[in-house]
């Protein structure tokens, strides 16, 4: 790490504070799901929220953008929304003045810095795989012509349990895209009688912008700066492998009721955000804790299960645990 790095740490740790003092200003509990937003954002990763409706997870995401200098749209996922509602297409235009009619490019709501899919897994695959290439490369392909989108780039999705009536199971390719799944649960009783009192009155809370965004995309070139250990890059790999019913190594339960492991872009995931978090720390260098913080919400969407995972009622987030447990012993 190069002494530069190291008085940039200060300051960034103090900035990210304040993007967090932000958004608890007006987003209650759920101190996890927070900090995992927050360092998808560094990590340059998509994010996918998972909960129940009226949980409060298009507040976050809007307090996050309210929170940040950066073009925000969101799109509403519905079974009727088609592909070109999302990326915009090339419409006829006819000029009044000199009659001529040509053909114009319309962008889409996903030409912007922070896209917000709310309730993704609403719309129907084909609109759902309309996302893929700008998750992954940041750009977009239309009428053959390939449109890069403007840096930083994020999609932060929200979904309702799949077992929700009116949902459409995201393909594995898209959940592989999500650099990180966060659980959205159930408010503790202390905390639903502050959301209560809180947004039931006559105050209102109006969110300023406390980075902008250079501040943004200074933070997450700094948090491919943080420096990585042999050891944790053999961590972060032993926990990919671990989750495959053909690794030796692996669990009972993984290999009794896996069908797929983790892809590698697990691995890459659980280095970024464990440099996410050692920057947000004030840390030069990761550590174990910091990969395995996010391991949970790293892992959980890339486990795919075998039917008699189901009827045994064992779920990702179990196999997760076996897989942690493995590694740390």
């Amino acid at each position: 790490m190069t002494a530069l790095v190291e008085e940039r740490l200060g300051g960034a740790m103090e900035r990210l504070a304040r993007l967090e003092a932000q958004i608890r200003r007006v987003y209650v509990g759920h101190d996890a799901v927070v900090r995992g937003t927050i360092v998808g954002l560094l990590a340059r990763g998509n994010v996918l929220l998972e909960g129940a409706p009226g949980l409060g997870k298009t507040l976050l995401v809007r307090a996050l953008a309210d929170s940040l200098s950066l073009r925000f749209s969101r799109i509403q996922f519905t079974p009727d929304l088609m592909p070109a509602d999302i990326t915009g297409g090339t419409t006829l235009h006819r000029d009044e003045t000199s009659g001529v009619t040509e053909l114009r490019f319309r962008s889409g709501p996903v030409f912007a810095n922070l896209v917000l899919a709310d309730e993704v897994n609403r719309g129907t695959p084909k609109t759902q795989s309309a996302l893929l290439e700008a998750m992954q490369e940041h750009a977009v392909t239309i009428s053959g012509e390939r449109r890069a989108l403007e840096e930083p780039f994020q999609v932060i999705a929200t979904q309702n349990p799949i077992e929700m009536e009116g949902t459409y199971p995201l393909p594995e390719a898209q959940l592989d895209r999500f650099l990180v799944k966060l659980q959205v649960g159930w408010p503790s009783f202390e905390e639903l009688k502050r959301i209560g009192l809180e947004t039931t009155g006559s105050r209102s809370v109006t969110l300023e912008p406390v980075l902008s965004r250079a501040d943004v995309i200074d933070l997450q070139e700094l948090t491919r700066e943080i420096v990585v250990g042999p050891h944790i890059v053999d961590l972060a790999a032993r926990l990919t492998v671990r989750t495959h019913p053909t690794d030796a190594a692996a669990p009972d339960v993984v290999r009794r009721l896996v069908r797929f492991g983790a892809s590698p872009r697990a691995t890459q995931a659980l280095l970024l955000c464990g440099r996410a978090n050692a920057l947000m720390e004030g840390r030069g260098w990761v550590s174990p804790e910091d990969v395995l913080a996010h391991a949970p919400s790293i892992l959980r969407h890339r486990i795919f299960l075998s039917f008699e995972a189901g009827m045994d009622g064992v779920k990702a987030d179990d196999v997760v645990a076996a897989v942690l447990s493995s590694v740390s012993a």
